[in-house]
């Protein structure tokens, strides 16, 4: 089966609040990923196995916007790392390799 996983690279903080806002009308799972990091291309592999749209952003390139994610979400940086929001709200978050397409899909389905 085909995966329609679409990742949109995210570098400022106004597209961020876009997605933030999205979070009202449906879940929204943020993904924090250092290309430079094998661990972080292991969970990249993990998500291209879902079917959506995932706002990434490039901690190497990007290193505020993250820091600005921490703060606002009170959820401590790593990398890779995917904070799931839900009305504007973290509603669930993991990190490493507890980044997985079935942990994600769980998330996903939950209410």
């Amino acid at each position: 089966m085909a995966t329609t996983a679409r990742f949109v690279p995210i570098a400022t903080e106004e597209e961020l609040d876009g997605w933030w806002a999205r979070s009202a009308e449906a879940p929204v799972l943020l993904f924090k990923h250092d290309p430079g990091c094998s661990i972080s291309e292991v969970a990249y592999r993990e998500l291209a196995r879902l079917d959506g749209e995932f706002p990434m952003i490039d901690v190497a390139r990007a290193k505020p916007l993250s820091m600005a994610i921490a703060a606002e979400t009170g959820v401590r940086h790593e990398s890779p790392q995917v904070i799931l929001l839900r009305d504007g709200a973290v509603a669930w978050t993991a990190s490493h390799f507890r980044i997985t397409a079935a942990a994600v899909r769980s998330a996903l389905a939950s209410p």
